[in-house]
């Protein structure tokens, strides 16, 4: 495999005009192309900037900034240097940076726009190491007393020393696989932030394995870039992108997907379940609200498609005549016009993972025709342990083990993991060391089950609670079914040490407002209208629907519907927007509690 520190220029000499990434144009609107030969360039220059900068050999730098170009310019510009990428979430607060600077000793710090320079100036004076911030959006303003920050456009034109291009090139040409290529810092959903060393050598090992399990990508496909690349699964996709010569649209901001996703029109995307639980949601109400005819037409479509699709192509089999000129019917129709309107009419394949999906929402995707890897992977395994591929899948596991990966099932059900693509530890923290590494294995903290050569997966160790009764409950899982309603956006289930199960919903706002109004129930506010008995009795109504299959022991008996979401900014969701349980418990505790008077 080429080392990253080269990777760049062996592409250009492939590529050369070809478009490397492409870029939305905030005034024209236009996806503007960046060639492999100027991305080349633009890289060098950072590479020659760093070395008159001064930069050392494994330094580390931070990034902290929303998807942007000029992220991957600064991290290749990096690799040529033998240096550390540190990226940092942009959505993170100046106390989050503060902490990340001064674990990793950081010089430098990169910042894309306003409120990542606002943050990082704030928490600059708490971090004596930090000596400049490189900003790179030149609209941004800097504060009055700010005299060492510059733009990025600047920190490029800076003077080049005389031995800078000498010493660029004897760094690429020094570089090793076991040099650290970037510290990835956790959400720390049960404490502080741990960094994850991650070498050259993983990524390398992740990019020699993905080919055999994605035969399909090759370097005409057009990849989204949707997920933060700060986080593990969305930067080891944009390599592995960048190493096949895909080439990789990135979209600047998340809430945007919806409109950037129809102008792209992507093959393939990386992403969360829950994208594609909206997917779900909104074809489930538009079937819903037809009529009687049109109602049984789109289930039996989607009947058609689970039968051809899953029962035989998955399987190997040659579907019956009559069974594959009906698929072929509603392919042409139905499943085509649910494609276009997402915006994947042309999708190859569309690997998800980062959270539990649903298996209702997965046979359901599967079944229209769309090819959604689900998977397994965390920070710590330089992402995919394991996926599905577009046929072969086996629904309620999260696919194949991928080659080089050994797993084994540990005390308490724990998935215990070794291989190439397996960090050696975590930056300055030795005593996290000895407890998640155990003869060699990297304990994981998730429950699990080996299915043959697939994965099971149970629930997050840490969260499984018991109740006053003795019996174990899964959360995720109570919480995976739930979010399958389209009256709800978050749920929290709550009962350690307690008599039964409760939770804490956070309605989705538009489809309870909409209902509200169709029922004339007052919806001025959102106070009265979560404490509206008709609203509470509708919730209730659908809860006990989708809870008929759980043990009693599992079954939410109370619940309570908040007003407001969880989020960042009240610290109840991590960077990746997992829920911090212990803070949403603690906010919330008067609630919880009359929940069990």
């Amino acid at each position: 495999m080429i080392h990253f520190a080269s990777l760049i220029q062996t592409q250009a000499k492939k590529y050369g005009e070809k478009p490397a990434f492409r870029c939305k144009d905030p005034e024209s609107g236009n996806w503007n192309p960046t060639s492999w030969n100027q991305f080349n360039d633009l890289v060098s220059k950072a590479a020659l900037a760093f070395a008159s900068a001064g930069l050392k050999v494994q330094e580390n730098v931070a990034i902290c900034s929303q998807n942007m170009a000029e992220c991957l310019i600064t991290e290749f510009g990096l690799f040529q240097n033998r240096a550390v990428s540190v990226p940092i979430y942009a959505t993170s607060s100046s106390t989050q940076i503060e902490y990340i600077i001064n674990d990793a000793s950081v010089r430098f710090l990169f910042v894309g726009e306003q409120s990542q320079y606002d943050n990082a100036w704030k928490a600059s004076s708490n971090c004596p190491t930090l000596s400049q911030i490189i900003i790179f959006d030149p609209k941004v303003k800097k504060h009055q007393l700010d005299k060492s920050s510059i733009y990025l456009d600047d920190f490029l034109q800076t003077s080049e020393t005389i031995n800078a291009r000498q010493q660029v090139n004897e760094r690429i040409a020094s570089a090793t696989i076991e040099d650290i290529a970037a510290i990835l810092y956790t959400s720390g959903t049960t404490g502080e932030p741990k960094g994850a060393v991650l070498l050259h050598s993983n990524f390398q090992e992740a990019m020699r394995i993905h080919p055999g399990r994605l035969p399909d990508m090759t370097d005409k496909d057009i990849s989204m870039c949707f997920l933060p690349m700060t986080h593990v699964f969305e930067k080891t996709w944009v390599f592995f992108c960048l190493t096949m010569g895909a080439e990789v649209a990135i979209n600047h901001d998340p809430k945007a997907i919806q409109t950037t996703i129809k102008e792209v029109r992507p093959t393939i995307m990386c992403s969360v379940p829950r994208f594609w639980e909206k997917v779900y949601e909104a074809v489930q109400e538009k079937i819903n609200s037809s009529g009687a005819v049109t109602k049984k037409i789109f289930l039996d479509a989607i009947e058609t498609g689970r039968k051809h699709n899953i029962e035989y192509i998955n399987e190997g089999k040659k579907p019956p005549m009559a069974l594959s000129l009906k698929y072929k019917i509603y392919e042409k129709t139905i499943y085509s016009l649910l494609k276009k309107t997402i915006g994947i009419e042309r999708g190859n394949f569309f690997p998800t993972a980062g959270a539990a999906l649903s298996d209702n929402i997965n046979i359901f995707l599967h079944a229209v025709g769309i090819n959604i890897l689900y998977g397994y992977g965390l920070t710590e395994s330089t992402a995919t342990v394991c996926c599905f591929w577009k046929t072969g899948y086996k629904i309620g596991t999260v696919g194949t083990i991928m080659p080089g990966v050994e797993v084994k099932i540990g005390e308490n059900n724990e998935i215990l993991l070794k291989g190439k693509t397996i960090i050696k530890g975590y930056y300055n923290k030795p005593e996290e060391d000895a407890k998640s590494f155990v003869d060699g294995w990297f304990k994981t903290g998730d429950a699990g089950a080996l299915d043959g050569n697939r994965i099971v997966m149970k629930e997050r160790i840490k969260d499984l609670f018991k109740t006053s009764n003795g019996k174990y409950v899964a959360p995720q899982a109570i919480e995976t079914k739930m979010g399958e309603d389209k009256y709800i956006d978050q749920i929290a289930a709550i009962g350690n040490n307690r008599k039964y199960v409760t939770a804490l919903i956070v309605p989705a706002y538009p489809a309870l407002l909409k209902y509200a109004q169709e029922n004339k129930i007052d919806c001025t506010e959102m106070n009265k209208l979560v404490n509206n008995e008709q609203i509470i009795e509708l919730y209730r109504n659908r809860i006990n629907a989708l809870q008929v299959d759980f043990a009693n022991y599992e079954q939410i008996k109370k619940f309570t519907l908040l007003p407001q979401p969880f989020s960042m900014e009240n610290g109840e969701l991590t960077n990746t927007l997992k829920m911090k349980r212990l803070a949403i418990e603690k906010r919330y505790a008067a609630e919880i509690e009359k929940m069990y008077e």
